[in-house]
């Protein structure tokens, strides 16, 4: 791994920052091996571009000021201009990276950038959470633009809090512009975005499951569908499985996990629901009061890997390293065929070699999608959303979705062609091995940036 000695986060923090540059230099070797000169560029790619750290001072309902700190990490935009409660900036500059080959893998002209602050909404009124977003992108608004750096929601981000950011920079600006994404369908918003996370990680997985296990087709109620997470990106996950006939057998959240009884699975009334009940901040472990009792078995304090005994996929949808090495084994032993995350890092590189480890072994093993190209449809449709801006069209539900499918088709396609390349493995005719999906989306995602710097003099 590189020393970045004027990059000490990447070096002294542990967990995901670190686990996204081992994960990305061990994927590289192959490739560096073959292709010395690159290495300057991975040297280079590591260190953004920006930083921006800035205070926000606020008034709370009592008239007091309050004080908070804002940052945007601008990473990289030789692709593009660079497009959550309680962070610091070396989570950011985390995100940031790993925004980057995300952003890239959709074939859009999306560089890369994360912001946030270290304000926490839980327990604030609307209006101190409108006073906070008018004092935050009073900032912000100097650094931003739609041919600069155009943000997005992410967590504790939603639509009341894009209305009052983009509010207020059309005030201070005098332009409505698509500065960020993820606004109303009515002022520049774009139709999908709220399902597209979800929904193209459906669309990701379909491609997997037709070339590695077409027996568990989605369209088959046979097929057995672990789902983690209960907030946006899970519930229309959850949605899209049931759509197309496959059973969901799982969802949690930070407190626990319901799982179904039955393979019935869950039906689509309950996962609406539950996504009424996420609305009104109320958690999984009050679902027994609105349901039939013994269709579903809430377990608090746990995720949904170790209690199936049978599952065919997998779908990490709620946080970071929310699956451990022992719940990989778990899964392995209760027959898993596709892992594929919804969330950022969903899995620690415990679980990440557990599944490689199968996979190498041909026949029924795993295979693992990771997020940064599994999970890129909700910044390819943020992606779509400024294209319509600057067209100043709006498209249809179906025109968007047909353009999401596309491109997770194209993620995908890319992914395993980069893969079969650089896994470092034999992987061809008669092999029942498949190529690894981690490699080929981080080797495919790093070509496409390091070639973007190197033809813009960023290295040489």
């Amino acid at each position: 791994m590189s020393q970045l000695p004027s990059e000490p986060e990447f070096e002294q923090l542990e967990g995901t920052v670190l686990q996204a540059l081992s994960e990305l230099t061990t994927s590289l070797n192959a490739f560096l091996k073959a292709n010395p000169s690159y290495q300057k560029a991975l040297d280079i790619v590591q260190i953004p571009e920006r930083v921006l750290q800035f205070r926000v001072v606020w008034e709370d309902d009592q008239g007091q000021p309050q004080v908070n700190r804002g940052f945007r990490v601008q990473y990289n935009s030789a692709v593009a201009s660079a497009s959550i409660p309680s962070v610091n900036l070396s989570i950011l500059k985390f995100l940031g990276f790993e925004q980057t080959f995300k952003n890239a893998l959709t074939g859009l002209s999306l560089g890369g950038g994360k912001g946030g602050s270290d304000f926490d909404p839980k327990g604030k009124s609307d209006a101190e959470i409108r006073r906070f977003c008018v004092s935050f992108m009073t900032e912000l608004s100097k650094h931003i633009g739609k041919d600069v750096d155009v943000p997005a929601g992410d967590i504790g981000v939603g639509g009341r809090e894009i209305g009052f950011l983009f509010g207020t920079y059309k005030k201070i600006c005098n332009e409505f512009t698509g500065v960020l994404t993820g606004k109303g369908l009515h002022w520049g918003g774009s139709y999908i975005r709220p399902e597209a996370t979800g929904y193209g990680l459906i669309y990701y997985v379909e491609h997997m499951i037709a070339k590695a296990c077409p027996e568990y087709s989605l369209s088959k109620p046979s097929t057995l569908v672990a789902i983690s997470g209960s907030g946006n990106v899970s519930q229309f996950t959850a949605l899209k499985v049931l759509e197309l006939g496959a059973t969901v057998m799982s969802l949690s959240d930070s407190k626990g996990s319901l799982i179904a009884t039955t393979e019935a699975g869950f039906s689509k009334d309950v996962v609406e629901s539950i996504s009424q009940l996420k609305l009104k901040g109320g958690s999984l472990e009050s679902f027994k009061s609105f349901t039939d009792e013994g269709k579903y078995t809430y377990h608090p304090g746990q995720r949904p890997w170790t209690l199936l005994s049978k599952i065919d996929i997998a779908l990490p949808g709620a946080t970071q390293n929310e699956v451990s090495g022992a719940e990989a084994e778990a899964l392995v032993n209760a027959g898993v065929r596709i892992v594929a995350e919804g969330s950022n890092m969903g899995c620690t590189k415990e679980a990440i070699d557990v599944f490689e480890a199968s996979r190498k072994k041909g026949g029924a093993g795993v295979w693992y999608a990771p997020g940064k190209a599994s999970n890129c449809g909700g910044v390819a449709v943020s992606g779509l959303e400024m294209v319509q801006n600057s067209q100043r069209l709006s498209w249809s539900p179906e025109e968007v979705d047909a353009k999401l499918k596309t491109i997770m088709k194209d993620c995908y396609n890319i992914c395993l062609s980069a893969g079969e390349k650089w896994s470092g493995e034999e992987i061809g005719a008669g092999s029942d091995v498949l190529p690894s999906l981690l490699y080929g989306a981080n080797v495919a995602g790093f070509i496409k940036v390091a070639d973007a710097m190197k033809a813009q003099g960023d290295w040489w």
